[in-house]
């Protein structure tokens, strides 16, 4: 199943937000409408959110849209995803962006295997490996960035097992990574994001493999969460990669320094309707994390596994 898909002169977009109970396609016919698909995170994941950018400006261009305001538009609807900008540039350099938009497309499935075999090459037959959000195939056009690596080592037939956190408040890991081991067969757990620690204490868990949104100096940024996970991996001596393309690479800024979203209250008092704290309370809702750099051991890349900078 793809995330996304082109067809005669629309965008599609696998629904995220209903997932895993219902599976329905939004179909995007003008730029804004994928803006909106990016916010709600109807489409979520750097990667996956990079290329459905470049179709979003695709639409822009057949519809004779200002291109430089849909632009600026499109790289405000999430501004910790650095694929987002990558993509958006990428296609106001391009003299062809409904071509330019399919060749990325393709791309992020070639690289996605290549990283998955590079990230193979860390994990050892009998490993349990702890994911945080949803870094798979949902998260990309296809195959994933950490569930590529865990999908890799499985092909090369080593056993492993998988341990999902649930990654509140949208429940990511729950809902799709969870999802997507099952669809593949392998075997998989579901634990509150709390319990992420105490596993690591009890020694059931050998390796961490995480997303991220953006690499920069300094470290990453990955989905709210992350450095809890990164933190109990460094104490309790359990090997922390992030997957990532090199798209996500930001060599230019800090990670101090990106802008890390704030979402919406709502998403913490409850979830799909049902309401756990008073509607009346204060919340804080960053959706991302940064993770420095000496707390992970290593960035799985479709280059290769490269050391944070």
């Amino acid at each position: 199943m793809k995330t996304m898909y082109w067809k005669d002169g629309l965008l599609y977009l696998l629904d995220q937000t209903i997932l895993p109970h219902e599976t329905e396609y939004l179909v995007c016919g003008s730029y804004q409408d994928v803006i909106t698909a990016i916010k709600t995170m109807v489409v979520r994941g750097a990667p996956a959110i990079g290329v459905a950018a470049a179709f979003g400006m695709v639409l822009a261009y057949l519809a004779d849209e200002n291109m430089e305001k849909a632009a600026q538009e499109m790289k405000d609807a999430r501004p910790t995803a650095v694929n987002l900008f990558w993509a958006v540039d990428r296609i106001m350099a391009s003299d062809d962006p409904l071509k330019e938009a399919l060749l990325m497309y393709e791309e992020d499935m070639d690289t996605n295997r290549s990283m998955g075999r590079h990230g193979a090459e860390v994990i050892d037959d009998g490993d349990t490996i702890l994911t945080h959000c949803n870094a798979g195939a949902l998260a990309c056009v296809d195959y994933g960035t950490a569930l590529g690596v865990i999908r890799a080592a499985n092909a090369e037939g080593k056993n492993i097992s998988v341990v999902c956190d649930e990654t509140r408040p949208v429940l990511q890991g729950a809902r799709l990574s969870v999802w997507e081991m099952q669809q593949e067969n392998i075997p998989v757990k579901l634990i509150v994001d709390g319990a992420a620690g105490r596993l690591m204490q009890e020694g059931a868990i050998n390796k961490v493999v995480i997303g991220a949104d953006r690499v920069a100096k300094g470290g990453v940024a990955n989905k709210i969460g992350s450095l809890m996970v990164a933190l109990a991996a460094k104490r309790f001596n359990v090997p922390f990669y992030v997957a990532a393309p090199k798209s996500t690479f930001d060599y230019e800024n800090s990670i101090y320094d990106i802008e890390i979203e704030e979402r919406d209250p709502v998403e913490v008092l409850g979830f799909a309707g049902c309401f756990a704290a008073p509607l009346t309370t204060e919340v804080r809702n960053p959706s991302f994390d940064v993770v420095p750099s000496d707390l992970i051991t290593g960035i799985i890349t479709e280059d290769g596994i490269l050391e944070p900078f």
